[in-house]
């Protein structure tokens, strides 16, 4: 009876394990942990998870389910969008972001090599203290939606994120 029970145990541990690895790298840590690294990196404080913004955030994923189209809310909050197929996680969404590190230059004040780095640019704005996202699964194609909104929003244009 006692090893049943240590085998039945054990079987729920198992079935959590191979449960668990589907929300990998799209917890609210997940999502802050990106967003610091690369904050960190030029010397700009860490951000805070924020349950209203979050919400915001859920709402507008929510709203895009159908066509996923990167168009922006318009929103109070300022916000990143990004798309992918696949196990397309929160926190690859982000990484595509901090990818566009190398096109903005920060003496200019500008994204370079006719390159996009605006979305690079908000999640390094000092400014920016609260962060809440969201990712949601496509209806018409599959594929995931991901956005991260942030409070205050960056981006100013003449101001330079840090």
């Amino acid at each position: 009876m006692v090893l049943c029970k240590h085998s039945l145990a054990f079987l729920c541990l198992m079935s959590l394990a191979l449960v668990h690895p589907s929300y990998a790298q799209n917890s609210p840590q997940d999502y802050l942990n990106a967003h610091n690294a690369a904050r960190a990196q030029v010397g700009v404080g860490p951000m805070t998870w924020d349950n209203n913004v979050a919400a915001y955030a859920q709402r507008y994923a929510n709203s895009r389910m159908g066509d996923c189209n990167l168009v922006h809310s318009g929103g109070p909050y300022g916000e990143n969008l990004a798309k992918g197929s696949g196990s397309f996680t929160g926190t690859a969404g982000v990484n595509l972001w901090v990818g566009e590190k190398p096109y903005y230059d920060y003496n200019s004040n500008s994204c370079v090599g006719g390159k996009e780095c605006r979305h690079y640019t908000q999640v390094v704005w000092k400014n920016s203290v609260r962060l809440g996202c969201a990712r949601v699964q496509c209806t018409n194609n599959g594929w995931w939606f991901v956005i991260c909104s942030y409070d205050p929003p960056g981006n100013y244009i003449g101001q330079r994120p840090y």
